[in-house]
């Protein structure tokens, strides 16, 4: 079962999202995904459930700043999407990613974007599967000046 979160979810989705991105601090993100669910409007968390358990999440948002291959805006953006290894390869993550575009479509997007890591090929293959194309591929760089 797939469920937009609420208000209040913010710790579930934090202890998700943490095991997507183990480098951030579990209590940040819970504060950050409590801001989110508070409001709503440019943004949504979708809850993967097995019976009453969480299993996976997805994050969208909507961009109104330059995303790449775009030709139009706002651009609703996958932000992150996670599920549990034992729920893998049995449709779950493309069930979050369609309640994802379809919260984008109801908010005016003609189209939706993500990326991911170069080295990343489960994430690419999985969004290739899902019809997305290969818009660019970047290296980003930083120096302190």
């Amino acid at each position: 079962m797939i469920v937009e979160a609420k208000a209040g979810d913010g710790g579930l989705v934090a202890a998700l999202a943490h095991r997507l991105w183990p480098h951030d601090n579990e209590e940040d993100l819970r504060i950050l995904y409590e801001r989110l669910l508070s409001a709503t409007e440019n943004g949504a968390v979708f809850l993967a459930f097995d019976d009453k358990r969480a299993v996976g999440f997805a994050q969208c948002q909507l961009r109104r700043d330059y995303v790449e291959g775009a030709e139009s805006s706002p651009v609703g953006y996958l932000e992150g999407i996670w599920v549990e290894p034992a729920f893998r390869g049995q449709g779950v993550a493309g069930r979050l990613l369609q309640k994802c575009q379809e919260w984008a479509k109801e908010k005016g997007c003609a189209e939706f974007a993500s990326d991911c890591e170069i080295h990343n090929s489960e994430s690419l293959s999985f969004h290739l599967q899902n019809g997305f194309r290969e818009a660019n591929r970047i290296i980003c760089l930083i120096k302190r000046i």
